[in-house]
């Protein structure tokens, strides 16, 4: 499987396990434990975690929810499930006193799978209600969404090593086979 972080976000990451949604998309989200590695290499999970059926269902549904979101007209039942998702409680990192110097220590959370979806959902409540450009990549083969960041808001592909370089070599080719 090849996962793409190139979102720029963890909720639009989540949305770019559909792919191929010009067409008639293509999910990487096939099992519990495809979302246990995808959280895990998103960093939103120390380690593996164990994923339930209803889990993914709803991992699922967050991802089509903030998809609408973006890009539609949003439904009241997707700001619900967005808003469902927010308010479990992710734990918050506290100070530690060990050997008279202070340490960073995050408590695992009851949840890590709630927790992170919970992490996706606010991002995307910050995404949607924010300034930031989101995207879809200018690539005919591709469609994956990203956040603008560029300096001008004009970028066109989701990354530049992968659709940016080819449409560019395609570019080029054009170039110097017409002349």
């Amino acid at each position: 499987m090849e996962w793409v972080f190139d979102g720029g976000r963890p909720s639009l990451d989540l949305v770019n396990t559909l792919r191929d949604r010009y067409a008639d998309g293509f999910e990487l989200l096939t099992s519990p434990a495809a979302l246990g590695e995808w959280l895990e290499l998103a960093g939103l999970t120390a380690g593996r975690a164990r994923v339930t059926e209803d889990q993914l269902r709803t991992a699922r549904w967050l991802r089509e929810a903030v998809n609408r979101l973006l890009t539609a007209s949003p439904e009241r039942k997707d700001v619900e499930l967005v808003n469902k998702a927010v308010e479990v409680p992710v734990p918050a990192a506290r100070l530690k006193l060990s050997g008279g110097e202070l340490h960073r220590a995050v408590p695992a959370p009851r949840d890590p799978v709630a927790a992170a979806l919970a992490v996706i959902a606010a991002d995307a409540v910050d995404l949607v209600t924010g300034s930031v450009d989101v995207r879809v990549c200018a690539a005919d083969d591709c469609g994956l969404r990203f956040a603008d960041a560029s300096p001008r808001r004009t970028r066109q592909w989701c990354s530049m090593a992968r659709c940016g370089n080819r449409a560019k070599a395609r570019a080029h080719y054009a170039r110097t086979r017409g002349e």
